[in-house]
């Protein structure tokens, strides 16, 4: 029996299989192919191509087919584009941009070297999903940064850097406020704030009083003072929730005299200026 004639034929029988499938493959394609509105190549070249799913949609091209075939979908829901790119897709698409203000990425953590402290050395992945995975981190207190980065990582226009104290930077001029790195945290500690925000709370952890002194020496201690001095406190301004002040921006956007930020006894709460906590400088 001659192996190498029948090897030979398999060979030749599969390729002229190979192509009959891929002629009539090709004929189908072309048949039942659905030509695409130019439009939404037109919609998608606008949009800035960070893939961040921000507008609700598994990237920028499917949000350019249901901005351009769904009237009901809005042209303002690329965040990173912001005012700009909501302008041209408006105009591409005959709708209306409604105006939404800008947000940026805030980190509600002030915990880092030497002022968290640290319950044992991690020496595995450098990963932040990984690291909470052994005792729910290396830190004492296990709701603040855990320091591997992640955030900075999955940042799609590079607006996070890691500082010098171990935790996360945000460079409010390329911020967009798409919400990546707050999806990405696995302790949720960064939320996105509007540009008008006028304090913040920069301190996720749930502990109370003297336990939470323990671990770090930034944090809210549920303490309740800012809630008592908020001017707006009958409108809820500041409010205490599982021992950690929650600050309503809805509500202290309309506020005239921050009076929590001058009873806080750990700076847990601070003024925002242009987007910036102004504590931030005096800690870590």
């Amino acid at each position: 029996m001659n192996y190498a004639f029948i090897a030979i034929m398999a060979v030749v029988i599969m390729t002229c299989v190979g192509i009959v499938f891929g002629f009539v493959l090709a004929l189908a394609d072309k048949k039942f192919a659905m030509e695409e509105n130019p439009l939404i190549g037109e919609v998608k070249e606008a949009l800035p191509q960070g893939q961040c799913g921000a507008c609700g949609f598994a990237g920028c091209a499917k949000y350019a087919e249901a901005v351009v075939l769904d009237p009901d979908v809005p042209p303002n829901l690329c965040v990173p584009g912001k005012a700009e790119v909501a302008a041209v897709v408006a105009k591409l698409t005959g709708k209306v941009a409604e105006a939404t203000e800008p947000k940026y990425a805030h980190i509600k953590c002030r915990g880092g070297n030497g002022i968290a402290k640290m319950a044992f050395e991690y020496k595995g992945v450098h990963d932040c999903a990984a690291a909470k995975l052994v005792q729910q981190g290396p830190k004492t207190c296990k709701f603040g940064c855990l320091g591997f980065g992640n955030c900075v990582r999955a940042c799609p226009f590079n607006a996070m850097s890691m500082g010098p104290n171990g935790l996360p930077v945000v460079d409010r001029k390329m911020c967009t406020g798409c919400g990546k790195c707050a999806n990405t945290c696995p302790n949720h500690v960064i939320e996105l704030l509007p540009m008008s925000a006028k304090v913040s709370v920069s301190c996720s952890s749930k502990d109370f009083g003297a336990v939470a002194m323990k671990n770090c020496k930034a944090l809210c201690i549920g303490c309740g003072s800012c809630m008592r001095n908020c001017s707006l406190k009958e409108e809820e301004g500041v409010k205490v929730v599982d021992h950690l002040a929650i600050v309503n921006q809805d509500v202290c956007h309309h506020c005239t005299n921050a009076t929590c930020l001058t009873k806080c006894p750990t700076g847990a709460i601070g003024e925002m200026l242009k987007g910036v906590f102004k504590k931030e400088e005096n800690v870590g």
